[in-house]
């Protein structure tokens, strides 16, 4: 039996949380984000929101990158 179950929504994250996973201060993920490294997504407030999956791959390019 199959249902039609929508996909789960997308995990959005606040430049705080991508911050602390990477260790460096959360204006710097805005900055990452006018410069196109990231891409950042506004919520009706305004305020920026990073995909999980973008920021986990990120994550793990910047990890292979200082080995």
């Amino acid at each position: 039996m199959t249902t039609n179950r929508p996909p789960a929504p997308e995990v959005l994250l606040t430049p705080k949380e991508v911050a602390l996973r990477f260790h460096v201060n959360p204006k710097t993920v805005t900055r990452w984000a006018k410069a196109g490294k990231l891409t950042a997504i506004r919520t009706l407030g305004g305020h920026r929101r990073y995909r999980e999956s973008e920021v986990l791959e990120r994550l793990r390019e910047y990890k292979e990158s200082t080995n």
